[in-house]
């Protein structure tokens, strides 16, 4: 669906799959900034949407969007086969209904319009 690039800087599409460490999020972070806009996340796995079952440890962040804006979730402890390709669907929709309109993305969980 999407080509594989391996720098940020001709990328579209971040998706963060795991576990994220309190000391990986400033790399993510950066990794983040480098990317040109328009820019999407994705939120792959329990683990990356909440914790997961590391969401009471000292060196775990409770969810990335505590940290970067997101802007699919894609939930599941592995995800679904087709909870990805509902996931990456949805996120095509998002890029139609934003297309040439940019706002301000805010840092912190949100929760869509429609289910």
């Amino acid at each position: 669906m999407f080509p594989f690039r391996a720098s940020p800087r001709q990328s579209d599409v971040l998706i963060v799959a795991g576990t994220l460490t309190t000391k990986m999020a400033g790399p993510l972070i950066r990794l983040w900034e480098q990317m040109p806009e328009p820019k999407w996340c994705v939120a792959l796995g329990d683990c990356t949407v909440s914790g997961g079952r590391y969401k009471r440890s000292y060196s775990t962040v409770q969810g990335i969007d505590r940290v970067m804006p997101v802007d699919v979730y894609i939930p599941g402890c592995p995800p679904r086969p087709e909870g990805l390709i509902y996931g990456m669907l949805q996120l095509g929709q998002l890029v139609k209904d934003r297309r040439g309109h940019w706002p301000e993305r805010e840092i912190g969980p949100t929760v869509p319009d429609q289910i």
